[in-house]
C-alpha cells in the first residue's frame, strides 16, 4: 500500500498562496525546541506559508531560530500561553488553513481550556499534538464538538490516556476510535496506524528504533500540517508519516539509529519527497 504515495508536482505559474498557510501553535519556557522542530519540518515539507505562536518569554529564542518561517508573540503567564492568549489565536485561525497545536505547550488549567476552545471553534483542520492531546483527553467528548476536521497524533501513552474501548487488535482499536469520536488518528508506534472518521484505517510499516528520541513526534506534527495544507496531496496522513519514516531510515543507513537527531530527519526530508515527485 505504502508505495503507491506520490507527489504531485507543482505548477510552474504557482505562488506560495497556493500551498496553503499553516499556524502551529505551541511552546514555553524550557521547551523551546518542540515548536522550532515543528515549524522547520512543515517548511521543508513545502507549506506556503508557515507561522509560529509561542510564549512572549519565548519569541526571541525562536525568532532567532527561524529563517523561513514566522514567530510571533502570544500573551503568557509563568511561561505558558496565558488564557488571553485564545482570542489572538482565533483570530489567526481565521486567516490559515491548518493549524497544529501542541507541541512543547505545556500543562495548565488554562492551556486545557485554550485547547479546549480552540478545538470548538476552529474554522480550519487542526492537528492535536503532544501536550494538546493531553487537554483533549481530559475531556475527549470535546472531539465531537470540533468545528472543523481533527487529526490526533498520539503515542501509545497518550492514546491510551483517551480510556479508548480495548481490542486485540490495534488497528481495529484505532479505527473504532476513530469511527466513534469523527477524527482521524495518526497513532505512531513501530507500525504506525493512520485510522479516519469513515472506520478505515491503514498501517504504515516504516521508520526505525533511532526515531524514538524527542523531537520526532513534532517534526512529523510539522510535516502532517503542510501536507494538509497542500489540497493537492490526497492522503496527507499517510503521506507524512510515509515520508517521516523513510527519512529516519536514510538517517539511520548514514549516521546509525543511536546518533541520528530529529534535526537530522528534516534535513533528510528532501531525498524522500524528490523521489516521491511525479
Amino acid at each position: 500500500m505504502e508505495t503507491d504515495l506520490t507527489l504531485p508536482r507543482r505548477a510552474r505559474d504557482s505562488h506560495k498562496g497556493d500551498y496553503g498557510r499553516l499556524l502551529i501553535v505551541g511552546g514555553c519556557v524550557g521547551y523551546t525546541g518542540a515548536p522550532n522542530l515543528c515549524a522547520s519540518a512543515a517548511v521543508r515539507c513545502g507549506a506556503g506559508l508557515v507561522s509560529l505562536g509561542v510564549p512572549e518569554p519565548i519569541y526571541s529564542i525562536c525568532a532567532v531560530k527561524q529563517d523561513s518561517a514566522m514567530p510571533f508573540p502570544l500573551p503568557a503567564e509563568d511561561g505558558k500561553l496565558s488564557a488571553l492568549a485564545i482570542d489572538p489565536i482565533l483570530e489567526r485561525l481565521e486567516n490559515s488553513d491548518v493549524c497544529v497545536l501542541g507541541p512543547g505547550l505545556g500543562r495548565s488549567d488554562a492551556l486545557t481550556q485554550l485547547v479546549q476552545t480552540v478545538i470548538r471553534e476552529t474554522p480550519i483542520p487542526l492537528v492535536l499534538d503532544a501536550d494538546a492531546l493531553f487537554a483533549a483527553a481530559q475531556a475527549p467528548e470535546v472531539l465531537l464538538e470540533a468545528g472543523a476536521p481533527v487529526i490526533l497524533t498520539p503515542h501509545e501513552g497518550e492514546f491510551a490516556r483517551f480510556r479508548p474501548e480495548r481490542f486485540s487488535d490495534r488497528v481495529e482499536e484505532t479505527a473504532a476510535f476513530s469511527l466513534k469520536y469523527r477524527c482521524t488518528v495518526v497513532r505512531k508506534g513501530p507500525e504506525t496506524v493512520c485510522a479516519f472518521p469513515d472506520g478505515s484505517a491503514a498501517r504504515l510499516r516504516v521508520g526505525n528504533p533511532g526515531m524514538a528520541k524527542g523531537g520526532s513526534g513534532d517534526v512529523l506534527a510539522g510535516m502532517l500540517g503542510a501536507f494538509l495544507c497542500q489540497k493537492q496531496i490526497e492522503r496527507p496522513a499517510e503521506t507524512a508519516v510515509w515520508v517521516h519514516g523513510q527519512a529516519g531510515d536514510r538517517c539511520a543507513q548514514r549516521l546509525g539509529e543511536y546518533a541520528m537527531t530529529p534535526s537530522d530527519l528534516i534535513d533528510a526530508i528532501p531525498e524522500v519527497t524528490k523521489q516521491m515527485t511525479l
